[in-house]
């Protein structure tokens, strides 16, 4: 199965947290969009909830009938060099028209979206995958962006549940942290990778980069291996 060249890019405290909020405190968030750059990865993946956090959102869709789509299924509405790709399983945010944007949006659902919001993203101009019977196969989906949209390479922005989730799956060929200078220390923030079962190995990484910057922050690369 065909995929792109997968790369999980975040910023995080020293302590390996990425909760958005304090990322934004601390020195460091400049560069964090610089080494995103140099990574040449034009698509963008993220999750629900981190696209709620740094999106402008018009609130969330609720459907009437409840009648899932039930089958695997895609909609390309635009060619494009890079597409801002948001994982939304059952699909519950609204979004404006996407008929200019510079980053075309596609939505990653899971079968069990409803139809109603299928009709809903192709009344808003806006690309979709459905793949996976209860939740999303990135594989597949991974896949589909590689034959059907032409991604060659992407980022996974974040958060820590979507980076494990492609981690779990086997889909990462890198890993890129910006390591800020400060410290969260807060009970319950999310890390860099989340939701991986507790009997779950280390996975080994190839150190293939650093770089360290005025304001303390430090650039570390990694293949998976």
């Amino acid at each position: 199965m065909s995929k792109p060249y997968i790369i999980c890019h975040m910023m995080a405290s020293i302590d390996g947290r990425i909760d958005c909020g304090m990322t934004a405190k601390m020195e460091g968030v400049q560069e964090y969009y610089s080494t995103l750059a140099v990574l040449e990865a034009p698509t963008n993946v993220s999750g629900r909830v981190t696209a709620e956090l740094e999106m402008a959102l018009p609130g969330k869709f609720e459907s009437k009938s409840g009648e899932v789509l039930g089958k695997e299924a895609f909609s390309k509405k635009r060619d494009a060099e890079g597409y801002t790709v948001v994982v939304d399983t059952k699909g519950t945010l609204l979004w404006p028209d996407d008929s200019e944007s510079e980053e075309p949006l596609v939505i990653l659902t899971s079968e069990q979206v409803s139809k109603e919001y299928i009709d809903y993203l192709n009344g808003q101009n806006i690309s979709w995958i459905a793949c996976g019977k209860e939740k999303i196969d990135l594989a597949k989906a991974s896949a589909i962006l590689a034959d059907e949209f032409g991604v060659e390479r992407m980022a996974i922005v974040g958060g820590g549940n979507i980076n494990g989730g492609f981690l779990a799956a086997g889909l990462l060929d890198e890993v890129s942290v910006l390591i800020g200078p400060g410290i969260d220390g807060r009970k319950g923030m999310p890390g860099v990778f989340d939701g991986l079962p507790m009997e779950k190995d280390p996975t080994p990484l190839k150190l293939t980069h650093v770089e360290s910057y005025e304001d303390g922050a430090v650039w570390l690369r990694y293949k998976v291996q």
